[in-house]
């Protein structure tokens, strides 16, 4: 099933999300490029991305650059291979159809359910419980999307907490099956449901940034902050780890799997801390200074990124160096010095 997703999004994004965006003109390229140079090429793809500052000055001797030009190149460099605009709002486009969807089920099915109102209903004559066609079908589709979504991670955007995010899936995927082989669906439901409240706002505010909507994503992604605060670091301790920590054992006593399941479900928590801290953050210099402020896991670098860190070469240069040695003459047409203005 999650080949089938892959094809799906394949499918979602060709022919109906870059469609969308190009109606909403959503800017198909992508950073700007960095200008031909053979040898920081080389450098760039077999020694290192980050080059430090002792390297950096050989090759500012070697190409007969600053230190400066040689930093924007290396930026330049790597956030070429970053996906456009475009890109990242088909990824959100379908990642928000995908949650829209799977969360208008959830609520559907579990208004039906008895454990919706009272969590010790969770408990109820287990571990002989039925597994019902709807809440299998509910369990599948999410577990796919999460494996999906794990193997993705490695090709889609990365971000500055991919450790984390890829943490968070491969706890979310442990607990979705170990709490399926165990028919601990019920309170699985109520878990999946209670996280995907959150991740349909997000991803439609990613949409409205890409689209330069700022005042709609702004308000989104406050509404996100709340929504993602209230569920996670409220309902999620009060109503979810209450009824495993404390409901479980007064129903059922102490056996091996509740241990197992409480662990995850605390790791679980623990990462919502740690994003509640970067959402509020990020909440704060929205209010202060008028709109959202970048975000944190931005996969674009900055054009000031890393550059007050490292000094200027200490001879300036005006010439255009072209075969990338430091000749006056050349082929890489790359121009230095004083001609060489900042990118913004």
């Amino acid at each position: 099933i999650s080949l089938v997703f892959y094809f799906c999004s394949f499918v979602f994004h060709r022919f109906i999300a870059k469609p969308c965006a190009l109606g909403l003109k959503v800017q198909a390229n992508g950073p700007q490029k960095a200008q031909p140079n053979a040898i920081l090429e080389k450098v760039f793809t077999a020694i290192t991305k980050h080059p430090d500052e002792k390297r950096l000055e050989g090759l500012s001797k070697q190409l007969d650059w600053d230190v400066r030009s040689i930093q924007r190149w290396f930026r330049q460099r790597r956030n070429q291979e970053k996906p456009s605009t475009l890109t990242k709002f088909c990824e959100s486009m379908w990642r928000f159809t995908f949650y829209l969807y799977i969360f208008t089920y959830g609520v559907r099915f579990l208004k039906k359910t008895p454990w919706l109102w009272n969590t010790r209903q969770c408990w109820n004559g287990y571990p002989y419980q039925p597994l019902m066609p709807d809440l299998h079908y509910y369990y599948i589709v999410e577990l796919s999307f999460y494996w999906s979504l794990m193997f993705s991670q490695f090709i889609d955007i990365k971000r500055k907490d991919f450790g984390i995010m890829f943490t968070h899936h491969i706890v979310t995927v442990t607990l979705i099956t170990f709490s399926y082989v165990t028919n601990l669906t019920r309170v699985g439901t109520l878990t999946l449901c209670l996280h995907d409240a959150a991740d349909v706002v997000l991803e439609a505010a990613k949409m409205a940034n890409y689209c330069k909507c700022q005042k709609l994503s702004d308000l989104l992604f406050l509404t996100f902050a709340i929504v993602f605060i209230v569920s996670r670091l409220g309902i999620y301790p009060l109503w979810i780890l209450n009824t495993t920590l404390f409901e479980l054992y007064e129903a059922l006593g102490n056996f091996p799997a509740l241990w197992v399941f409480n662990v995850l479900l605390v790791i679980l928590q623990i990462l919502h801390c740690f994003w509640s801290y970067l959402i509020i953050k990020a909440a704060y210099k929205a209010i202060s200074k008028g709109k959202v402020a970048k975000d944190d896991r931005s996969d674009i670098e900055s054009s000031s990124d890393e550059e007050e860190t490292v000094p200027r070469s200490k001879t300036p240069h005006s010439t255009i160096t072209t075969n990338g040695t430091g000749g006056a003459n050349g082929t890489n047409g790359y121009l230095t010095g004083g001609t060489c203005s900042e990118e913004h």
